[in-house]
């Protein structure tokens, strides 16, 4: 009888640490998901050090991919924050980045600079977490 009740014991030791271990799983997934903009943003910041590079070996940027007018309608983590300030913002990104692509030769890092600064008055407003790392897209001019 002894041995029974340590068995049992036992198994139901086992068995509420595996639920919790399977809880603590589902709360790391839930963590992990990213939204439309998120990944959208990380596309956008990966072609940016691309054309930094490019610059500073001094050649033209690339075009700017169909995908990033997805900014208008890529869904959020915060569905609120969609509103005239972020479209305005998203419209002069693209606009600056149209400045960039017809840009001479001797123009491209400061409007280079221009595009990078677009995004990070943007993100003063909504999302500050990124500004550290988008402005290691930025050229420096000394």
């Amino acid at each position: 009888m002894k041995n029974f009740l340590i068995f049992c014991s036992l198994v139901l030791m086992i068995s509420c640490s595996e639920k919790k271990q399977e809880n603590q799983h589902q709360q790391n997934v839930n963590i992990v998901k990213q939204s439309e903009m998120a990944a959208l943003m990380l596309e956008m910041y990966s072609f940016n050090l691309e054309n930094k590079s490019l610059i500073l070996s001094g050649k033209n940027p690339q075009k700017l991919p169909k995908e990033f007018y997805k900014i208008h309608t890529a869904k959020l983590t915060d569905s609120t924050d969609r509103n005239a300030s972020f479209e305005a913002f998203s419209e002069f990104y693209l606009d600056t980045y149209q400045q960039l692509m017809t840009s001479s030769k001797d123009s491209l890092i400061s409007n280079h600079n221009k595009t990078v600064n677009s995004c990070i008055a943007c993100h003063k407003t909504t999302c500050i977490g990124p500004i550290p790392k988008i402005k290691k897209l930025l050229i420096s001019t000394n």
